[in-house]
């Protein structure tokens, strides 16, 4: 027992307490919770990630902010928590995307990559000394024309969704895509309902300067990051 009544258990050690939870599982969660918004959505031709980057200090350079990252060329991620950890993560997919490439001569899935870097987060929360990763990621890509996306979780668990969440409006996003999404979306309606649906979870007050946005399309388009002017644009009409 420790002082303040905690237990070992609770202590930067990664064992089941009595009643079957992992805290430092559970904190990692939290980190994520603390983070900023991405969202996710699958459309008829491709499929989107969107973050809020909105930052309180005037003086930060936004595109100094980097919240969106391409893995491969059909591949990319999002990612809510500590930005650091994130990094870890999406700097192991895109190396096994390319030891992929290298030993079978073809692209890796998007499921199998997904599986990859949950194993990563998995292993980081059965070892003594060592922290789970405080991070949550949007993968999303197209493997032999199916659009996918997954939300992996800081325990190396994962799931696959048509549009989701990530971060501190989670639940809003994920509300809100229960009432908006629908199938077939095209491409522009997508853009339009991932900044809507950001700007939900902000309260309805966000520059369209402070989201990043990009769209993983066929082989032809692969992945793309917007500009804010075309971002606009599309918004716009």
């Amino acid at each position: 027992m420790y002082p303040g009544g905690q237990v070992a258990y609770d202590r930067a050690i990664t064992v089941f307490s009595p009643d079957g939870r992992i805290f430092q599982v559970e904190y990692a969660r939290e980190a994520v919770k603390r983070g900023a918004t991405a969202v996710g959505i699958v459309y008829k031709t491709g499929v989107l990630l969107a973050v809020d980057k909105t930052t309180d200090y005037k003086l930060l350079v936004p595109d100094s902010i980097e919240k969106i990252y391409q893995i491969d060329g059909h591949i990319g991620a999002a990612s809510s928590g500590l930005i650091a950890d994130a990094r870890r993560i999406v700097e192991e997919a895109r190396l096994e995307a390319q030891r992929n490439k290298i030993v079978y001569d073809e692209d890796v899935t998007v499921s199998e990559l997904t599986r990859k870097v949950s194993n990563l987060a998995q292993a980081y929360t059965q070892y003594g000394g060592i922290r789970p990763l405080g991070c949550s990621l949007l993968i999303a890509g197209i493997t032999n024309g199916d659009k996918q996306l997954y939300e992996t979780d800081p325990s190396g668990a994962y799931s696959q969704y048509l549009a989701t969440g990530i971060g501190s409006g989670k639940r809003e996003a994920e509300k809100f895509f229960e009432k908006e999404y629908k199938k077939d979306l095209s491409k522009k309606e997508a853009i339009k309902l991932a900044v809507k649906a950001l700007k939900h979870t902000a309260g309805g007050k966000l520059p369209v300067d402070n989201i990043d946005l990009a769209t993983i399309e066929d082989e032809d388009e692969g992945f793309k990051l917007l500009d804010n002017k075309e971002l606009q644009s599309i918004i716009k009409v």
